[in-house]
């Protein structure tokens, strides 16, 4: 069985994920495998937030060719989640800092 720290792997630190912290809006690389339940449990758990909603999108690896003598690789798929926090939910924290 999955923990909490399986399912969320990474946060996703872009420009437009910064912009989405007006909004209460965090993004992260969870596991492919995980769904909307697993990975909102695991933010309120992992942060002690309240979450709204759980946006997610799949992303299949990129192919990717090293040389005309190398075979033809793939990047790996991931899964990204956009966790909308509740309005009287605290702020992630680990994300104050970085707006």
């Amino acid at each position: 069985m999955k923990t909490v720290y399986d399912i969320i792997l990474t946060p996703v630190l872009t420009e437009k994920s910064y912009a989405q912290f007006a909004d209460r809006k965090y993004t992260f690389k969870v596991d492919v495998n995980a769904n909307k339940f697993q990975i909102k449990e695991a933010v309120e758990k992992i942060f002690g937030v309240e979450v709204e909603k759980v946006y997610t999108m799949r992303y299949d690896g990129k192919i990717k060719n090293a040389n005309r003598r190398v075979p033809t690789g793939k990047t790996p798929r991931y899964k990204k989640a956009i966790v909308k926090l509740t309005a009287g939910s605290k702020t992630i924290e680990f994300f104050d800092g970085m707006a």
